[in-house]
């Protein structure tokens, strides 16, 4: 199936961002599950300072696409490369070199219960950077909570933490280490819509303070209006369609139009 690629006549931004460095290129990735073809002809580019949105309906393969961007899952067919790497090609110690560039935000935050917010954030420090300065490591996580405006609660637990909360400790812990690419996965998903916003300026707040560049897989086109630079489409295990939230908000296509039904 060929790809819609909808742009506007006046849309210079995407023009600049030809000219930027590939961090993430995808092409022709396939993945299967016995006989169930997932990803059948997946091909992306991400560039530097950019943030994607990917929109699809449920079990088209867009967590599998992620997975497979970190090395937790192996892709059947095609080439992925990350900063010029093929994943697929790298053994264990780079992998974890890999995860160390790649923060990845999921959909619970998945902070460890037994762990305060503090003691969350500290874990990558002293596990993954293997940082032992306490005075650096105290500075880091106090920075890191205030770039999520979530500094009040670094004692707190997460059960005490309301769900738009851990989803801020979730995100500064993936900050906190300084990942140059951050995937998301449904960032704003069981938030009420205030919440859902706000999480939604923070992933632009992020990009644009931290230079980071994302894949951002959600279902709130709100989030897609807000943290977009582009968007693309995915359907039965493939792209359909590329462009801007505007552009791709006047398309015909009518898997696309399906997700701006409610749109004005």
């Amino acid at each position: 199936m060929e790809m819609e690629i909808v742009r506007t006549n006046n849309d210079q931004s995407e023009t600049a961002k030809n000219k930027n460095e590939v961090v993430i290129s995808i092409k022709g990735l396939k993945k299967s599950f016995g006989e169930k073809d997932v990803l059948k002809d997946i091909n992306l580019e991400l560039k530097r300072g950019e943030n994607i949105v990917v929109l699809g309906r449920s079990g088209t393969g867009k967590s599998v696409t992620i997975q497979c961007i970190v090395g937790l899952l192996k892709q059947d067919a095609g080439s992925l490369t990350v900063f010029g790497d093929e994943v697929a090609d790298m053994d264990d110690k780079q992998l974890k070199e890999l995860r160390i560039k790649i923060g990845f935000l999921f959909q619970s935050g998945a902070l460890y219960d037994s762990m305060t917010v503090r003691e969350n954030l500290e874990f990558p420090l002293t596990r993954v950077l293997k940082l032992t300065d306490q005075a650096e490591i105290d500075k880091r996580v106090e920075e890191a909570l205030d770039g999520v405006g979530l500094l009040e609660a670094i004692d707190k637990m997460p059960s005490d933490l309301s769900g738009g909360m851990r989803k801020r400790a979730g995100l500064a812990r993936t900050i906190i280490v300084n990942p140059e690419i951050i995937l998301y996965d449904e960032p704003t998903t069981g938030l009420d819509p205030i919440t859902s916003r706000e999480i939604s300026d923070l992933i632009l707040s992020i990009q644009k303070k931290y230079k980071t560049s994302s894949i951002i897989i959600t279902h709130d086109m709100e989030c897609a209006r807000i943290a977009a630079d582009r968007m693309m489409i995915m359907d039965n295990g493939e792209f359909i369609a590329e462009g801007t939230f505007e552009s791709l908000h006047k398309s015909n296509n009518k898997i696309v139009a399906s997700f701006f039904k409610d749109i004005l």
